[in-house]
């Protein structure tokens, strides 16, 4: 590992203008390229302290042995020599974008004496005309099986065109009227010109002349009483219909533009771009790529900018790019672009309509792409085993994990504190076992406690499990207190008694369960389960009669053989505390923490670092991501059903109708609070009776916070039935 002091520049070699700039290794060979308007303040970033650089930075700068500069007048030369440079060094610490398939185009050779319509992959071609990316070759042949009806330009190779001039026959196609047959000399080369470019015309989008000339000579046949040549017209007209609706319209104004969309994660960013010509989409393409530098959401739109028309130039580079940010300089980029299109090219973020609407679109394609390209991953059996193997390698267990749980906690400002627990076996989400909790054992943001607390009660729920099945005798003696035969598990104090907290099981995205003290619906099931005591904490009975074994998995009844926190060391330490408290020893512990992915196990100070190309870390982010979404879903569906609650909910006999006729009367719940019981009487409807018990609902809640709104920093007041507005 190189130190970076032993190759930085000496002060003042370094010039203050713009240019690019490469970073070597030992072996002379390009790691990176990078540009800048400053090369002293920019190249001046990698030199600090090591400890301040991003991981990714870190590894590149240690990993390199020497830098060096070129000097140009503008930045539009120095992304442009950028571009030359990483597709000639190919360095491995630029982020590369990979097709994930090589994409189909429509292309019609304008170079031949005879164009050629025929689909293309791979290096486009000097004098060839492109349309598409498409993203199968069968809806180019589809579409262009349509359009031959109407410009019956030549589709064949040129051994069966030179067959065809050699023996003077035409091929089938010229014989069913979807070639012109230029091989036999049926047109001359300029008419079978002629025709292809009409066809390009087409479909680049000047579509409406051409039917309403076929339109308009059908009628005129009609006319004449030719009705065969007027039906011919007619189904050619509906032929190209029937093509223009394989792209539908998505912008009104006829735009010409790229749309650009990026989703990523910590280690991976797809791309997808939609090409709209004419107001349709005309194709559409994506990437992936590994996130193997420090990148924000602009370098990686500005790398896609770079990959997508570096190459080209003319109407290839369209008059709009619409992207999700703009680059660091986007007056350089929009100018390089300018450059290669010959004219003024707009680079900007669609604010509002259609095109932000479809900007929405293509971001949605994207997410997909990402999750599609993990999942892909995920889902080959192969890849599975060998995920669950480095995990145990890594960790040193004996045996694959085949059941992992992971944990995560979640709440705003310490307010709704909740946990999720997901399940994935063999390597795949089993989410008929996912379980929720509500934390109530104490109020604030604790998360080590909080984890200390679910990790407790869902082992507890294990082992009370174990002894109704009769495996109670064959395990060890706990280290902590032994629940009594018939009585709740102990709490990781030694209180024998449950901390007050509900758990909710199944997949279902909104809070609800049972609230009935000692019992807790099974998801599915409809069977009571053990379940948690209310606010005055009573002991949970387990049921001494065994439950019928329908097959079903109960609730808690499995163990896994790895558990997963979401955090670092001191989440780890609270779940092996509450494990060791329980008296299991025979269960894995592991900690993912986000901002660095490191991998922390119990009692090592050190964290376990997986390579970026492991699928074991592959596996454990999506089994921590997966139990982040589920707490996050959940917390802020508890939130957002606290917010609309009021004291009103619980006086009986108040229904909806006179809970707003009690806030219109007094204009807000905040001033109801302050009336007394006689001004509560004069709201019509209400008597004296309710009065009080509106009275007694307000004189015993807890006057809410005060919501503020995070941006403006305004106290938002309450104006309704106790939701906020």
């Amino acid at each position: 590992m190189a130190d970076p002091s032993s190759y930085r520049p000496k002060p003042g070699q370094i010039p203050d203008s713009p240019g690019v700039y490469k970073f070597r290794d030992e072996h002379r060979r390009v790691i990176y390229v990078g540009k800048a308007k400053n090369l002293r303040q920019r190249l001046a970033n990698y030199f600090q302290d090591l400890a301040g650089l991003h991981p990714r930075t870190r590894t590149m700068v240690t990993t390199a042995a020497s830098v060096e500069w070129t000097v140009v007048s503008t930045e539009v030369e120095a992304l442009q020599l950028e571009y030359s440079w990483i597709k000639e060094f190919d360095p491995r610490f630029n982020v590369k974008y990979r097709d994930d398939k090589s994409y189909p185009y429509l292309a019609v050779t304008l170079n031949e004496e005879f164009p050629r319509v025929q689909v293309m992959r791979g290096a486009k071609k000097k004098g060839v005309r492109y349309f598409g990316p498409y993203g199968h070759a069968w809806a180019i042949r589809e579409t262009v099986d349509l359009m031959l009806r109407v410009f019956p330009v030549r589709t064949c190779s040129a051994g069966v065109f030179k067959n065809a001039e050699r023996t003077g026959r035409p091929c089938l196609l010229g014989y069913i009227g979807k070639c012109s047959a230029p091989c036999v000399g049926r047109v001359t080369p300029e008419e079978h010109r002629d025709l292809a470019e009409d066809f390009c015309d087409f479909m680049a989008g000047r579509t409406g002349t051409y039917i309403r000339r076929l339109e308009k000579d059908m009628m005129q046949a009609a006319e004449e009483m030719e009705y065969e040549r007027a039906a011919r017209l007619r189904d050619d007209a509906e032929a190209l219909k029937r093509a223009m609706e394989k792209s539908a319209v998505v912008l009104a104004d006829a735009t010409d533009a790229d749309l650009i969309a990026v989703a990523e994660d910590e280690l991976e960013a797809a791309v997808q771009i939609f090409h709209v010509r004419g107001g349709r989409v005309r194709g559409q393409r994506g990437w992936v790529t590994d996130k193997v530098e420090a990148v924000d959401t602009a370098g990686l739109v500005e790398h896609a900018l770079q990959q997508l028309y570096g190459e080209e130039t003319g109407d290839s580079v369209p008059k709009e790019v619409l992207v999700p940010a703009l680059p660091e300089d986007p007056d350089a980029v929009s100018q390089w672009l300018a450059d290669r299109r010959g004219s003024q090219v707009s680079l900007r973020i669609p604010q509002r309509g259609d095109k932000k609407d479809l900007m929405g679109t293509v971001q949605r394609n994207a997410q997909q792409a990402l999750g599609l390209h993990k999942t892909k991953r995920a889902s080959d059996l192969t890849t599975r085993s060998r995920a669950l193997e480095e995990i145990a390698e890594a960790l040193g267990l004996d045996t694959a994990p085949l059941r992992v749980e992971c944990f995560d906690i979640s709440h705003l400002q310490g307010d709704d504190v909740v946990a999720s627990m997901v399940v994935f076996e063999d390597g795949l989400a089993r989410k008929s076992e996912y379980r929720r909790f509500q934390i109530k054992g104490f109020e604030g943001q604790d998360d080590v406690r909080s984890m200390h607390e679910v990790i407790g009660r869902r082992f507890k729920r294990y082992l009370q499990e174990k002894e109704r099945t009769g495996e109670w005798e064959d395990t060890p003696a706990p280290t902590g207190p032994v629940p009594a035969p018939g009585g709740p598990v102990p709490a990781p104090g030694g209180t024998g008694e449950t901390d007050g907290a509900d758990e909710v099981g199944g997949t279902v995205e909104t809070p609800g369960t049972a609230e009935t003290p000692g019992t807790v619906e099974t998801p599915g099931t409809g069977e009571p389960g053990p379940g948690v005591a209310p606010a005055a904490q009573e002991p949970v009975t387990v049921r001494e009669e065994p439950r019928e074994d329908d097959g079903r998995p109960k609730r808690f009844a499995y163990p896994p053989q790895l558990v997963v926190v979401d955090g670092g060391q001191p989440q780890v330490a609270a779940a092996k505390r509450a494990l060791d408290e329980l008296g299991i020893d025979d269960i894995a512990v592991c900690g993912l923490a986000k901002r660095l992915e490191e991998v922390w196990v119990p009692d090592d100070d050190d964290p376990v670092v997986l390579p970026r190309s492991s699928e074991g870390l592959y596996l454990l982010q999506r089994i921590r991501d997966e139990a982040h979404r589920f707490a996050i879903t959940y917390q802020r569906a508890k939130r957002a059903k606290r917010i609309r609650s009021s004291p009103l909910d619980d006086v009986p006999g108040l229904g909806e109708t006179r809970k707003q006729a009690l806030i219109k009367h007094f204009g807000s719940v905040k001033k109801l609070r302050q009336a007394t019981i006689d001004e509560i009487c004069e709201v019509p409807g209400i008597g004296r009776r309710t009065a009080e018990s509106v009275a007694a609902a307000f004189a015993t809640a807890a006057p809410a916070a005060p919501a503020v709104n995070t941006a403006t920093g305004e106290i938002i007041e309450e104006d309704d039935g106790g939701s906020r507005t």
